[in-house]
């Protein structure tokens, strides 16, 4: 259940009127498996300024290839976005946990890239956690992770050498926004989910990011329910960005 902790709120800024005349309403099957149809706010661009970026953000629009958008569902409001602030965040005795169980992994920071590797690795995550998905690796590149909006790079997971999980992200100096997460399902004992989350903090922290989005939080969700744990993390209600302990 959402928490009612208001100590901590944030207004926000509003989208540029000569951006927002670009988007339109589009309907489309459920992401999360409701039967009402999803209603999403969208429009594609071209290269826009980190502040801009981060003020779509700031508004709950996420980013899928060149296309931004939020969610618009007339009878439902559960896709809540959800945010860390670097410098508050404090891991609990399971993330903790994570951490020392990862110690062997190392983490590189590089270009975002097509390879063979991360292809392989991608269609082999695809292929075992939604059987019944019709996507394919290269697709997901072409189409949701390659773009010219803003500034992206991706964060390699490597442990004996052999590739782990890569992270696609978006940054600018005051913001991250985690696009996707990827990674082997044979190393799901590591809980990969949560060791990225913690690194991609981390290096927030390093580089004095005060803002690190996650995407959206669904109550109940069963692969959402690890963003939760994230304490304390902000959640974008009602226009304001209020922090739940």
């Amino acid at each position: 259940m959402i928490g009612k902790n208001r100590d901590r709120e944030e207004q926000i800024s509003k989208i540029p009127i000569d951006l927002e005349r670009f988007f339109i309403h589009a309907a489309a099957e459920c992401p999360y498996g409701r039967q009402e149809r999803a209603i999403y706010h969208q429009a594609v661009l071209g290269r826009i300024s980190d502040q801009t970026m981060g003020d779509f953000l700031a508004q709950g629009y996420r980013r899928n290839g060149n296309c931004m958008y939020t969610m618009r569902c007339p009878d439902c409001a559960r896709c809540v976005p959800i945010r860390i602030r670097p410098e508050r965040f404090r891991a609990n005795r399971n993330q903790r946990r994570v951490w020392r169980k990862n110690a062997d992994v190392s983490v590189e920071i590089a270009p975002l890239t097509m390879s063979r590797e991360n292809i392989i690795l991608l269609q082999h995550f695809l292929s075992t956690r939604f059987p019944q998905g019709k996507s394919r690796a290269e697709s997901y590149y072409a189409g949701f992770f390659i773009t010219s909006i803003s500034r992206c790079f991706e964060v390699r997971y490597k442990a004996e050498g052999e590739l782990l999980g890569v992270a696609i992200v978006d940054a600018a100096p005051e913001w991250m926004n985690a696009v996707y997460f990827f990674f082997d399902p044979a190393q799901g004992w590591r809980s990969p989910g949560t060791f990225n989350i913690l690194t991609l903090n981390d290096i927030c922290l390093t580089h004095r990011i005060t803002s690190l989005y996650l995407g959206y939080w669904i109550d109940g969700h069963q692969g959402m329910g690890y963003k939760n744990a994230f304490r304390p993390h902000e959640l974008l209600l009602e226009g304001r960005w209020v922090e739940q302990n």
